[in-house]
């Protein structure tokens, strides 16, 4: 069995930022020489999440709506009490959504749907430096 594992860093302009992660995941897989495995996904961190979805304008918007009418931005959270950061809801919504994903590798490409894409969201109340960690196992 072999590994390998890479980082990927961007910046974000804060809550509602959605980063397309799908070539990136494809990159490091071909780059890994694996021919069947998994690949993991990993967000350090608990205010941003990784997922997949169709990266299509609608959906683009659609995600944010979803998430500020079930974990609304203006309400106050037990945990805005404790730190006074303002961002409980952002990690609620990360929490819901989690920092990881696994994907199956076949042939050396990730196994993906057509319409398919691996997707970052930053739910954090501001800007922020992030970086992703691929990890590929497998032969």
């Amino acid at each position: 069995m072999k590994a390998f594992e890479t980082e990927v860093q961007f910046s974000t302009d804060g809550d509602g930022t959605i980063v397309d992660l799908t070539s990136h995941v494809g990159d490091a897989v071909r780059g890994s020489g694996i021919h069947t495995g998994q690949a993991t996904v990993f967000v350090p961190g608990s205010t941003g999440a990784v997922t997949t979805v169709e990266y299509e304008p609608g959906l683009l918007r659609d995600l944010p709506e979803f998430f500020e009418k079930y974990i609304p931005s203006g309400v106050t959270y037990h945990h805005d009490d404790t730190w006074g950061d303002g961002n409980g809801f952002s990690h609620l919504r990360a929490s819901l959504v989690g920092p990881s994903l696994t994907i199956p590798v076949s042939g050396g490409e990730p196994v993906l749907g057509t319409w398919q894409q691996v997707i970052f969201l930053e739910f954090d109340n501001r800007a922020r430096r992030r970086r992703i960690h691929i990890s590929i196992v497998g032969q």
